[in-house]
């Protein structure tokens, strides 16, 4: 594992720049853990509204969309922030979307944690399957629905509750960064490398980006997958032909892409791009039936490739094709197509480089497309994955946290979606704790129609690292 952690003798020190620092011991005698749960109880309807608020600002930063919301919800977090008694600044990046950056510092000698979460949405894609609308947060059976509510507006109003239950004088210093480009990609997930000193004397990074493997278990996110996409066009005719006069010996460009597409995959389902390979899961395995109910599955229709579900999901390649581009069925004529193309998204495992993941895929592209016939092969943006160092003193302190606020012991889990700045943090600052933790489950349907947050996972959450800042304090 990148980055592994060794232990010494003492509890919650390691070797390296940890175990050289004398723990801090705050004075702790004038709030505890339980008036630290009471503080934030008592902030839940300031939470919510917060959240409520910026649900309302359609931040998305695709292209095609205002760009002025995005840099509108930046400042409404800024503002968030200053509420709860920091001095937030707005870094712009080349694309214009501001990160929002805000030190807020502790005690003296004191640890140093980055808090992080990111405010840019996915669209809301078809408002006709949600329930209510994406941009107009609703409660039901304890959730808040509404685009963002989850990913990763949660994760922002859970780093600014806490600053509140603390009444802006946390016990440890705080450097909290909210970005607008996690969903679409920009300068941000560069800043390890090309703004190093923003991490710099940091000893912990929380990612409230993540969630719990069910309602009521805290779980650690240790393990992300990375993802590469490329856009693969076959043209084979100058336009369109009859497909009765034409025929037959004229290759149809669908088809041929049907074929190509076909290769990436075994008649077992596992992904077959030569070079991108995987591992077994050695966690715990996701119960098929959990998976088949909350993945949608239709009754009768098997599940693909080889190995436990959790090895499918967290170690080992997938293929999707995301889109293609042909004539529509309602009003396709009937001639042989000159030209169609395809996105394809491949998930790769921590420890797959993904440049090198991408020149694999399209190197399977241009070898495989059937009948000698020449393609082209587009590059998205690449994205490594990640495995995060576990069992440091923060990640010792957060867990004693999570069992005070959930009442159960902390589990570990993988992710098969993409987190490019954890990544990249933990390739430019090896040693450094970065804990994947936040209020998502499995039922948010993030990126999906119906996203919400289950309120009491929220407030647990909140209080999960409000407590976390206290055990660090206290050595």
């Amino acid at each position: 594992m990148r980055g592994s952690l060794a232990r010494t003798g003492r509890r919650g020190m390691l070797d390296g720049r940890w175990s050289s620092r004398a723990p801090y011991c705050a004075d702790m005698t004038a709030l505890d853990a339980q008036s630290l749960a009471a503080r934030v109880d008592e902030l839940m309807p300031q939470v919510r509204a917060d959240l409520e608020q910026l649900v309302a600002i359609p931040s998305i930063n695709f292209p095609g969309y205002d760009q002025s919301d995005v840099e509108r919800c930046a400042h409404a977090c800024a503002q968030l922030i200053t509420d709860a008694g920091a001095t937030p600044q707005l870094i712009p990046s080349t694309s214009g979307v501001p990160t929002v950056l805000a030190d807020v510092p502790g005690p003296a000698g004191s640890p140093t944690v980055l808090l992080y979460s990111h405010y840019d949405v996915q669209p809301a894609g078809d408002a006709s399957k949600w329930d209510s609308a994406p941009f107009v947060a609703e409660e039901r059976d304890g959730r808040l629905y509404g685009r963002g509510a989850a990913d990763d507006k949660s994760g922002v109003v859970t780093h600014i509750a806490v600053l509140r239950a603390f009444n802006g004088t946390p016990p440890v210093s705080l450097r909290i960064l909210l970005e607008g480009e996690e969903e679409y990609g920009g300068d941000f997930e560069e800043w390890p490398t090309t703004r190093p000193e923003v991490f710099e004397g940091i000893d912990a990074a929380v990612i409230c980006d993540m969630g719990n493997v069910e309602i009521g278990q805290p779980t650690f996110t240790t393990q992300l997958r990375g993802i590469i996409e490329g856009v693969v066009t076959v043209k084979t005719l100058a336009e369109p032909r009859h497909s009765g006069q034409f025929g037959g010996p004229a290759p149809d460009a669908l088809m041929v892409l049907i074929k190509l597409l076909a290769t990436l995959m075994d008649d077992e389902g596992n992904a077959t791009i030569e070079g991108i390979t995987g591992s077994d899961w050695d966690g715990a395995d996701f119960p098929e039936q959990a998976y088949r109910e909350l993945a949608g599955v239709l009754p009768g229709v098997p599940l693909i490739g080889t190995g436990s579900i959790a090895s499918r999901l967290y170690s080992k390649p997938s293929v999707t094709v995301v889109g293609i581009d042909a004539p529509d069925v309602a009003t396709a004529p009937n001639a042989i197509i000159p030209m169609a193309r395809a996105k394809i998204s491949v998930r790769i495992p921590a420890g797959v480089d993904a440049d090198r993941a991408t020149q694999l895929l399209a190197d399977h592209v241009r070898t495989h497309v059937p009948f000698g016939i020449s393609v082209e092969f587009e590059a998205g943006p690449p994205a490594n994955g990640s495995a995060v160092p576990v069992g440091g003193p923060g990640y010792e302190a957060f867990a004693a946290a999570m069992q005070f606020a959930y009442g159960t012991p902390s589990t570990q889990q993988g992710m098969g979606g993409a987190v490019p700045f954890v990544a990249n943090l933990l390739e430019a600052f090896p040693d450094l704790e970065v804990l994947g933790v936040g209020a998502q489950d499995p039922l948010a349907r993030i990126h999906a129609p119906n996203e919400s947050i289950h309120l009491k996972e929220l407030r647990d959450s909140i209080v999960a690292e409000a407590v976390f800042l206290l055990n660090l304090a206290s050595g």
